[in-house]
């Protein structure tokens, strides 16, 4: 088996109530990418800019399990680049700036040594753009997808036909709403189901998540840290994504009960990211400390 991560990579500049970082390492496929390597092997294909910092690609090289074959530096480009600030309550944030970069250009190809990947995660892009991924992805098993509120709006006929193809899709709560016009987030998920994936994850941040697959639901709580050990959500979700499927690439499961397994995986990996700037929180991540916070999140969860 193989996992394989499309998306961005980029330069972050981020305000919080704990303070700030600039220029440190962010984008979709980087937090996905480092927080699967804690489980096992990640491919990444992303492009970046010739201002990339050098210590980005070095830092992004020191997760042994991520395989960069897939990364394009273009000299001419610039690099995705986001700015952030995080309100007080941390569950709200304002984006100071946005610079696009490469990702107005084509997007890279997959290279013929990736095309044999089995498990397949499309971080947020345009649905076309994570459509033409799948094309290259011919031994794919499980693809599943991320999505946002932009392309519900402005590109709602490619993102539902990307959902056809698409075996599992992460979206937010506000994000299932705006897509289905249903408030409840279990109703929500079962209209998207009707779009075509077998498997829906609702993400609802400090609420945990929500599955609804064709074989049931599940739900899993947040990891009970406490509010000081919240420094920056940023890449979190990536990162849940990462846990998700590097557990499910690890373990072989594919059915209800390992994709809810899974999601405890996700969750657990998504509070290291919280509890540092950038990539810092899942810089020598093991398993045997997701274990740990596995435990402690089952028992947080376990009623009678």
């Amino acid at each position: 088996m193989s996992l394989i991560v499309t998306g961005t990579l980029g330069i972050d500049t981020i305000d919080t109530p704990h303070g700030g970082a600039e220029r440190v390492p962010g984008g979709s496929a980087s937090y996905f990418a480092a927080a699967a390597s804690a489980q096992g092997p990640v491919r990444l294909v992303g492009a970046v800019g010739g201002d990339w910092p050098a210590e980005h690609r070095v830092l992004l090289e020191s997760f042994n399990n991520v395989d960069l074959a897939g990364l394009e530096q273009r000299s001419d480009s610039r690099t995705f680049a986001w700015g952030g600030r995080y309100l007080d309550n941390m569950n709200v944030r304002e984006t100071t700036f946005t610079e696009l970069g490469v990702l107005e250009e084509a997007p890279p190809e997959v290279p013929e040594s990736f095309r044999d990947s089995e498990l397949v995660f499309l971080a947020n892009s345009h649905p076309s753009v994570q459509a033409s991924f799948l094309d290259q992805l011919p031994e794919r098993q499980l693809s599943v997808m991320d999505s946002m509120d932009l392309w519900i709006e402005i590109a709602n006929p490619e993102l539902h036909a990307l959902l056809e193809r698409v075996d599992g899709v992460m979206i937010n709560d506000s994000e299932a709403e705006q897509l289905t016009g249903v408030s409840n987030p279990f109703t929500a998920a079962r209209k998207v189901l009707d779009l075509g994936p077998n498997f829906v994850i609702i993400k609802k941040g400090e609420h945990g998540a929500i599955l609804v697959h064709r074989d049931g639901t599940a739900l899993v709580p947040a990891y009970p840290a406490g509010s000081d050990q919240v420094v920056d959500p940023t890449g979190a979700g990536d990162s849940f994504a990462g846990g998700f499927m590097a557990y499910l690439e690890r373990t072989g499961g594919r059915d209800f009960s390992a994709i809810q397994s899974a999601l405890a995986w996700g969750t657990v990996t998504a509070s290291f990211t919280l509890e540092s700037f950038g990539l810092d929180g899942l810089k020598n991540l093991t398993i045997d400390q997701l274990e740990e916070r596995v435990e402690i999140l089952r028992a947080a969860a376990r009623i009678g």
